[in-house]
């Protein structure tokens, strides 16, 4: 089984696209999880935005490629798959962790399984319970609305991406925007094994408050908001 999918790989390579802006308190541990599939011949990249820290320095020995350019996360992204060889695409954060059974449980049922496109569930670092409840929530709603965020790893078919014309060039809720677009020509395939996020988020801003933030913002895009309004407000 691991031969076949081994064969299968470098017949059909992966892709992992890591965009960047000044996460070099992370990016080690998030680039140190991926050494071992660039044994296998998955394909590294990070596409930094600009880092004003050690980001890039940091990264350019645990990297296939390096690829610098405006900041943005979607224009990011669409840098760093123009600049892949891969077959498929998976999109991946710096602060999330792909599984250890990623390469043979979803590489080999998943993205060789000729899916189009899909996303992981997601689980959240932290230890509290309310994690617990969000992680669930966040899952529940994908799953409802096929609908994956860019903290769950999304994957797709090189051929594909390029296809839709990549990620929209908007500031804030790009994932969205591109799920919405994917998923009127299919539905995506939902991974079977979890990814891991951090929770530095809500456990800095606060996990009520943050929560009823991206409720908002989500809402206020859903109903025809621009994201060029909405990004202020999402870093404020």
């Amino acid at each position: 089984m691991a031969e076949q999918l081994f064969q299968a790989i470098y017949s059909a390579p992966l892709s992992i696209i890591v965009p960047t802006l000044n996460e070099q308190k992370t990016i080690e541990t998030c680039l140190s999880h991926l050494q071992a599939m660039r044994d296998w011949g998955v394909e590294v990249i990070l596409s930094d935005g600009g880092s004003m820290d050690q980001t890039c320095e940091l990264a350019t020995p645990l990297v296939d490629k390096l690829v610098s350019g405006e900041p943005g996360r979607a224009r990011q992204m669409n840098a760093g798959a123009g600049a892949a060889k891969g077959k498929y695409l998976l999109f991946l954060h710096a602060d999330t962790k792909l599984p250890s059974e990623f390469l043979l449980a979803s590489l080999g049922e998943k993205l060789l399984g000729e899916a189009k496109w899909g996303f992981f569930p997601v689980k959240l670092s932290g230890s509290a319970w309310p994690f617990r409840v969000i992680e669930t929530a966040m899952n529940f709603r994908s799953r409802i609305t096929g609908i994956g965020t860019g903290d769950q790893a999304i994957f797709i078919q090189s051929e594909f991406f390029h296809h839709v014309g990549g990620f929209a060039d908007i500031p804030l809720m790009e994932d969205v925007e591109f799920g919405r677009r994917l998923k009127t020509v299919c539905r995506p395939t939902l991974a079977e094994v979890f990814v891991v996020t951090s929770s530095r988020r809500w456990e800095q801003q606060g996990i009520c408050r943050t929560v009823l933030k991206m409720w908002r913002l989500r809402l206020a895009y859903f109903l025809g908001a621009s994201p060029h309004n909405l990004v202020h407000q999402y870093y404020s």
